[in-house]
């Protein structure tokens, strides 16, 4: 086929802006991504694990089962690579925290293997052959917790995460809000390397059966109430599986889900609108975490196709509430991190624990207004004295929230 001298000038300019859009981003990103590998490369890799079998005084150890989908190493403490594998593994392991550990951080173990009076360290690891022994060990450690707090929080890690990191953090927000039910760790094939964005996206996406699997496992364990915390592109990861679960015709897990938090998500906004369309209005409200400086979704949003990603969009937060979310908004929150990403580290744990004292009083979720902050008049029963002594954190909250009893949202 010919085309004319007009068409053939609007096909050369539409090749033209392609090759403009396709290469502006990467100059602009490249430094971008080289300041942050060279910020991450102080990170331990592989051999972060190894086992310190010296007990440190005050130290407080964290039993953790973990669900992965990533291939388990040969040889050596990483147990699990950045490798997808075909099937859901899983790994038992024991972490210790130290006497003097600030909360929101992880105290790396160097020089390795590392010394439990200061640092995070592995004090056992060991792998579970199959879903079957997976799913004994669980209801063991839930039948050995009273009734009423047989919980089980699982916990998925985002971009740019090896094992060992997603094992510490894991242990580090279980610690930090002071969860008394079975962490579990779901895993998924992460390289490690911010230079991997899309194979870790695709990692993320091939991760939702895995994760709904998981999910059907513990509430199927004797669990009483089941929570899922997702940090950045894990939150891609949650999302869908409970959209599928939610076609499958088990979208709350025979009633056993509870409380999902999304921290600083990285999901483009229509696209968890129309998600949340089919999962529907949550019984239990999900916590988004987000904060419009967060420049690690910033970058994410560019190579995105300068779309917003929901974790730093807080141009609508009703419109966002309104989908069944309480909205907490960090932005005027100082960060603990040199991008911003992380800011849930530090807020997450005072959050979920006032929360907490909330529940079991009995109070109500608000007095009528739809967003609060911790310095506003007349908090009385509402979200705002939440937030604690995050300093300019807003709270807002689905507008069909404000007539509900605290109950009917609690649990």
């Amino acid at each position: 086929m010919r085309l004319g001298p007009a068409a053939g000038c609007r096909l050369e300019c539409r090749h033209h802006r392609l090759w403009i859009v396709m290469r502006f981003p990467f100059y602009v990103l490249l430094p971008v991504l080289l300041l942050l590998a060279a910020c991450a490369g102080s990170r331990p890799s592989g051999g972060a694990l190894e086992v310190v079998t010296a007990a440190a005084p005050e130290a407080t150890e964290h039993a953790l089962l973990v669900a992965a989908t990533r291939e388990r190493v040969a040889t050596g403490p990483a147990m699990f690579n950045g490798e997808r594998a075909g099937q859901l593994d899983f790994a038992d392991l024991s972490i210790s925290v130290p006497p003097g550990h600030k909360t929101g951080n992880i105290e790396w173990p160097s020089p390795l293997p590392g010394d439990p009076q200061k640092q995070f360290v592995a004090r056992s690891l060991a792998y579970v052959d199959g879903a079957a022994a997976f799913k004994a060990r669980l209801s063991a450690r839930l039948a050995a917790l009273p009734k009423g707090r047989r919980s089980v929080a699982v916990i998925v890690h985002g971009f740019n995460t090896d094992f060992d990191e997603a094992v510490f953090r894991a242990t580090q927000i279980v610690h930090d809000t002071g969860f008394d039910g079975v962490p579990v760790l779901f895993t998924w094939a992460s390289r490690g390397s911010l230079f991997d964005y899309v194979y870790d996206r695709d990692s993320a996406t091939l991760a939702r059966d895995g994760l709904e699997q998981l999910l059907s496992l513990a509430a199927d364990s004797g669990v009483e109430n089941l929570y899922v915390f997702a940090h950045s592109m894990g939150n891609w990861a949650t999302v869908e599986a409970l959209r599928q679960a939610k076609i499958a015709g088990h979208g709350d897990f025979g009633g056993k889900l509870r409380t999902v938090v999304l921290a600083a998500p990285d999901i483009d906004v229509g696209v968890f609108k129309a998600e949340m369309r089919v999962i529907g209005r949550p019984k239990y409200p999900f916590l988004l975490f987000s904060s419009s400086d967060d420049q690690a979704l910033w970058l994410s949003g560019l190579i995105a196709g300068e779309k917003p990603r929901l974790g730093a969009y807080t141009d609508d937060k009703a419109a966002i509430a309104d989908l069944g979310v309480i909205v907490i908004d960090l932005s005027a929150t100082a960060a603990t991190d040199s991008f911003a990403h992380n800011k849930f580290a530090v807020a997450l744990p005072e959050f979920v624990t006032r929360l907490g004292e909330r529940l079991r009083h009995g109070d109500r979720l608000a007095t009528g207004r739809d967003s609060f902050s911790d310095t506003a008049r007349g908090v009385g029963q509402g979200l705002g004295d939440l937030v604690g002594s995050t300093a300019g954190a807003v709270v807002t909250l689905p507008a069909y929230l404000l007539t509900l009893p605290l109950r009917a949202v609690g649990g």
